[in-house]
């Protein structure tokens, strides 16, 4: 069975946005913000990114070109500012010469300039471009909605992630806090951040499907809440999750959010651990974000202590 459609009966902003979100508006930095150039061009998108080196081409060029039109007989062959322009091309792409060649020993020095520019500026261009590309990511997909169901006996928020690219997440380990909008005795409201603890909050290998799940008991910060009080304090379920991709070799970050709308009570995730016909596993993803209405499990499972065993092997 599928989940039910989510119909927010209230909105604001989340602090973990999904997909592009506009940035905060800062003011009163310090100049040193003109210095995090370097920042800027990791984040941009590869379509920017471009368009912005395609630019910085034609501007280089196009200033070495004012440099060779100050000397109009500098450059064999060379009539106006487009032949100029053509001639900063070739030399900073060190293409060969084939009509127009420097002929004065100011174009020659010009020459020699942008040649050294040349060879720096495409030094600078591969090593952002090899940054942009080895930066380590993570493509964890975690549910589309949390559940509340008993677990053991204790009413347990759950939801669960999974790799999506079926190797293994060394020392994974999971984060999960409850942010909320708090007002003190004093009258100040102020955005507050609880960290709710887990069953289990690390794991040595992530590699299939991992259920994270908070019991919600009398130490909870949830205990007592309803919905609509999740609402009345603009709660957001706050979920931060790093480890060792085995790939890479480097430790790559996820996180998601739950608003109160995509908290579901008295429903279990269905099963999407099986295995084939070859006895390997398998994690159906087509029905991760599936959930369905929670029931009492039968002897055996009660026996066990696990009513959902697929969703929490990892």
């Amino acid at each position: 069975m599928n989940s039910p459609d989510i119909q927010p009966t209230r909105t604001y902003r989340r602090a973990i946005a999904r997909g592009p979100a506009p940035k905060p508006v800062i003011m009163g930095q310090d100049g040193t913000r003109w210095k995090d150039g370097y920042h800027a061009v990791l984040v941009v998108s590869w379509p920017v990114f471009f368009l912005g080196l395609a630019a910085v081409f034609v501007l280089e060029n196009l200033f070495f070109a004012l440099f060779y039109l100050a000397d109009p007989h500098g450059i064999l062959n060379a009539h106006g500012f487009w032949d100029c322009f053509l001639f900063s091309v070739q030399t900073m792409g060190t293409a060969n010469y084939t009509v127009m060649l420097p002929r004065s020993v100011y174009a020659d020095i010009v020459v020699s300039s942008e040649a050294f520019f040349g060879i720096v500026n495409l030094a600078i261009v591969t090593g952002i471009v090899f940054a942009r590309f080895s930066r380590p990511f993570a493509r964890v997909v975690f549910s589309k909605v949390a559940v509340i169901a008993p677990f053991n006996g204790t009413p347990t928020l759950m939801f669960r992630a999974a790799n999506q690219r079926a190797n293994v997440i060394y020392d994974a380990s999971v984060t999960v806090s409850l942010a909320r909008q708090a007002t003190t005795k004093e009258g100040h409201v102020m955005r507050r951040f609880e960290e709710l603890s887990l069953v289990r909050r690390r794991t040595p290998l992530f590699a299939l499907s991992w259920t994270v799940m908070h019991r919600i008991d009398a130490t909870s910060p949830l205990h007592g809440l309803d919905i609509e009080a999740l609402y009345e304090m603009e709660a957001e379920i706050i979920v931060m999750l790093s480890g060792t991709d085995e790939t890479l070799a480097d430790v790559i970050y996820a996180r998601h959010s739950y608003m109160p709308e995509e908290i579901l009570p008295e429903r279990r995730f269905v099963d999407v651990i099986s295995l084939t016909d070859a006895g390997r596993r398998m994690v159906d993803l087509r029905r991760f974000h599936d959930t369905q209405p929670f029931e009492i499990p039968v002897a055996d499972e009660v026996t066990t202590g696990n009513t959902n065993p697929g969703d929490q092997r990892s």
